[in-house]
Formats: C-alpha cells, structure tokens, sequence
C-alpha cells in the first residue's frame, strides 16, 4: 500500500508539472502584459505547434528561462494556434514536448491589427521573438529561429 501511495504521489507530480494553464489573450492583454514599467525583459516568442521550426527552438527558450529565473527575464510564448484547440491540441503537445516556459493563445484573427502592434518588421512569419523591456528602453524582434546561443548573446546586451 505505502509504494501504491508513493507511486500515485510521483505520478501526480508529473501531471501538475506540466500542466500549466494557458490563457487566452487578446493584443491588447500581451501589450498590458509587457509595456509595463517594470523591470522585467520579457521574451516573447511566437510560435505554433504546426511550425516544425517553432517547436524545434522550444528547448531553448525553456533554458533560458530556467538559466534566468534569479534575474528579470521572463519568457513568454504566445502561440498561434486556434483557440478552439487549445483543450485538444495546445495543451496535450504542451505536456507531451514538456514545455515548462509560460504559454498562452493570441486569440487574433487580423494580422493587419496585431502584428504592426508588436513590431513593424514583422511580416507575420513565424517563429519570430521580441525582447522588450519599456523601463529599459529595450525593443528588439527578430524574425526568424534562434538558438540559445543566439539568445544568451542578445540578453548581454541589456542593461
């Protein structure tokens, strides 16, 4: 009985951590979220999971945030995909790739709308990542896959 116990309690470990809730945004909400005058440089990168370049740099992002959790970086991946997949395809890739970084659904239709809203070097390809800090005057988008290399190597150039 008590391995019975031991068992179900690392199960349920597993489930919980990967079992992030993902919320549901608006462009108005990501921008409330990340032009606020804190002193956090938030990492947004957009993505699918149709986006085999996208999944692919996945990883990377969840090691910079774990590397970064004692500093003002947090990442943020803002998916894609529909939110009428959320329940049936967003959240069962999200455990099953593991991603441990927080996601959430930009529920937006209108590219004409949102993507001028993040950067006007954006065509509306993806994967695409914006590093943004309104405090420390830092606004960078990159319009393509990075590595964590790639990463590490821009977060040196923040202030």
């Amino acid at each position: 009985m008590k391995r019975l116990l031991i068992l179900v309690f690392l199960l349920t470990l597993t489930v919980v951590d990967y079992a992030q809730q993902v919320k549901i945004y608006k462009i108005e909400d990501l921008e409330k979220r990340v032009l606020n005058d804190s002193d956090t440089t938030y990492i947004v990168n957009f993505w699918a999971t149709w986006c085999a370049p996208c999944v692919k740099e996945l990883p990377d992002f969840d090691s910079i945030n774990a590397g970064y959790q004692d500093k003002k970086i947090k990442v943020l991946l803002v998916s894609l995909d529909f939110k009428e997949d959320l329940d049936k395809k967003l959240i069962p890739f999200i455990k099953n790739k593991k991603v441990k970084s927080e996601v959430v659904v930009l529920d937006e239709i209108n590219g004409n709308y949102f993507i001028p809203k993040v950067s006007a070097e954006w065509s509306g390809a993806i994967p695409a990542t914006w590093f943004i800090s309104k405090k420390k005057a830092v606004n960078r988008f990159f319009e393509k896959k990075v590595t964590v290399d790639f990463l590490q190597h821009e977060l040196k150039n923040i202030p």
